[in-house]
C-alpha cells in the first residue's frame, strides 16, 4: 500500500498479498536444467505465458519478437548435439580448475523440457521511423529481452520452469528453423513442467559464483557516489 506524506512523497506502508506474489515469483525465479520432467504444457497455459510475452513494453511500440515453439523430437536433438559441441569448446577453453567446476554444471535441458520456444528478434519491425529508437539503435534488441523475462516469470507464475539456452552460433539455429535472414535468434528457452525450481540459483550452488550484494551495485548521483 502507498501513502502520501505530508511533504507530497508517497511513503510504502504493509505491501498488498498481490505486491508480495510478484516479488515471490522474480525470487523464484531459476534458470532451470535439470529439473524438467517433460510432461506436456496445456495449450492454455502456453497461450497465458506468450502472451505475457507479447505484453512487454518495447520501444515505440514496435513488438520486435516472435516465438518459434519447438516441439518436434528431431530438431531438438539436432540442436541439442550442436550445444554439446559448444559446450566442448567453451570447455576446453578454460583453466583445469574452473574446467573442473564447469564440468559438474549442465548447460541445457532441450530434449528433457516439454518444448522450445525461441525468441526472435526484428531489428525492421516498426518501419524506419521507430519513435524512440533514434540515438540507442539497441532499443529495440532491449525490447524483446524484456519480453523474455515477461514469459520467464509468467511461466514461474503458471509453476513451469525456463532455461536460456545460449551455447549456440546463430547461423546454425537459423538454418535450423528457418528464420529469415532479417529475425534474429535471441534465445532458444527450454520450456516445460518440472520437479522442482531449486532454492539456490545452479551456479551458485556448483561454485561457479556467487551473487553480488545489492548495496555494491547501488550508486547515488554519479558513478562513484
Amino acid at each position: 500500500m502507498l501513502e502520501t506524506a505530508e511533504s507530497g512523497v508517497l511513503r510504502h506502508t504493509t505491501p498488498t498479498a498481490e505486491t508480495l506474489a510478484l516479488y515471490d515469483v522474480i525470487a523464484r525465479r531459476r534458470d532451470v536444467r535439470a529439473e524438467f520432467t517433460g510432461a506436456p504444457v496445456g495449450d492454455e497455459v502456453l497461450q497465458r505465458v506468450l502472451g505475457a510475452a507479447h505484453r512487454a513494453p518495447s520501444v515505440g511500440m514496435s513488438q520486435p519478437w516472435d516465438f518459434v515453439v519447438v516441439r518436434d523430437p528431431a530438431t531438438r536433438r539436432a540442436f541439442r548435439d550442436h550445444v554439446a559441441s559448444e559446450r566442448d569448446t567453451f570447455a576446453a577453453s578454460l583453466p583445469p580448475e574452473r574446467r573442473a567446476t564447469f564440468d559438474r554444471i549442465k548447460v541445457e535441458g532441450i530434449c528433457e523440457s516439454s518444448m522450445g520456444v525461441v525468441v526472435t528478434h526484428d531489428q525492421e519491425r516498426g518501419g524506419p521511423h521507430v519513435l524512440g529508437r533514434h540515438a540507442i539503435a539497441d532499443t529495440g534488441l532491449f525490447s524483446t529481452v524484456l519480453a523474455i523475462q515477461n514469459l520467464w516469470l509468467a511461466a514461474t507464475a503458471e509453476g513451469l520452469g525456463v532455461g536460456w539456452v545460449s551455447f549456440y552460433r546463430e547461423p546454425f539455429l537459423r538454418d535450423l528453423l528457418g528464420i529469415p535472414a532479417h529475425a534474429r535468434p535471441v534465445a532458444w528457452l527450454c520450456l516445460g513442467t518440472v520437479s522442482h525450481l531449486e532454492s539456490v540459483p545452479d551456479l551458485e550452488r556448483h561454485g561457479w559464483r556467487s551473487r553480488r550484494p545489492l548495496a555494491d551495485a547501488i550508486h547515488h548521483e554519479t558513478w562513484r557516489g
